[in-house]
């Protein structure tokens, strides 16, 4: 599914991403952790092409990111609100998106019924515009769009930041509903250790741009974070 190849980031002297080899199947929950400043986000936005590598390539059902647009239909993100058209209210938003992505107002219902426990009344006919929302519900408008026109992946940072108890709950629900249904790769940065390890079944250390752990074992995973974090 998403393929990274001899990538390198430099900025100035400094290398901000060195990940030789790193390959996430389609129907994967993976995680993306460590401290800040160890280029998760950075990593994101290459494989977005918001960023360009320095050295190598990202490479998506064998299209680098950087040279084609077919990619793009497979990929759903958010990274933060900037992503967003917060000058519209959420319905102004979704039905934006759905001239873009081809939708029937049917098929865009369809899906904001998957959001309503998440939304839990306060997104949809609050007569607000997004950026008048709390940071929480305007991260969750984010996440409905970034998992609409059926993206094969989705990329979230910090997707559990800013969201209370309940709606982090249902927020991982919703995510393995879309992972069993739909086989939805799920690529995920978090400093939330509980709810990463909940979810995956992968969990990528970076420290300094470089990967440090590809832990799969979810027996350990808890233990050897915890040990590198200093938890506990």
């Amino acid at each position: 599914m998403i393929q990274i190849d001899s990538l390198k980031k430099v900025y100035g002297n400094t290398t901000v991403l060195d990940i030789p080899n790193l390959r996430i199947p389609k129907g994967q929950c993976f995680g993306l952790v460590g401290n800040n400043g160890a280029g998760k986000t950075t990593l994101f936005r290459i494989i977005l092409d918001l960023v360009r590598t320095t050295e190598g390539a990202v490479l998506v059902d064998g299209e680098n990111v950087s040279q084609g647009e077919q990619w793009k239909t497979k990929i759903g993100a958010y990274l933060d609100e900037n992503m967003l058209l917060s000058y519209l209210s959420p319905e102004e938003y979704f039905a934006t998106l759905k001239k873009i992505y081809g939708l029937s107002e049917a098929e865009l219902q369809l899906h904001l019924d998957k959001f309503t426990d998440l939304f839990n009344g306060e997104i949809l006919g609050s007569n607000k515009y997004i950026r008048d929302l709390s940071k929480g519900n305007i991260k969750k408008v984010g996440i409905a769009a970034a998992l609409l026109g059926q993206p094969e992946a989705v990329l979230l940072d910090e997707p559990f930041e800013n969201l209370d108890p309940s709606s982090q709950i249902r927020l991982k629900r919703l995510m393995l509903k879309e992972k069993t249904d739909h086989l939805v790769t799920f690529v995920i940065s978090s400093h939330d250790l509980n709810h990463v390890t909940e979810l995956c079944e992968r969990i990528v250390l970076l420290e300094k741009g470089a990967v440090i752990k590809d832990l799969h074992d979810r027996n350990r995973m808890k233990e050897e974070l915890a040990a590198y974090f200093n938890v506990g």
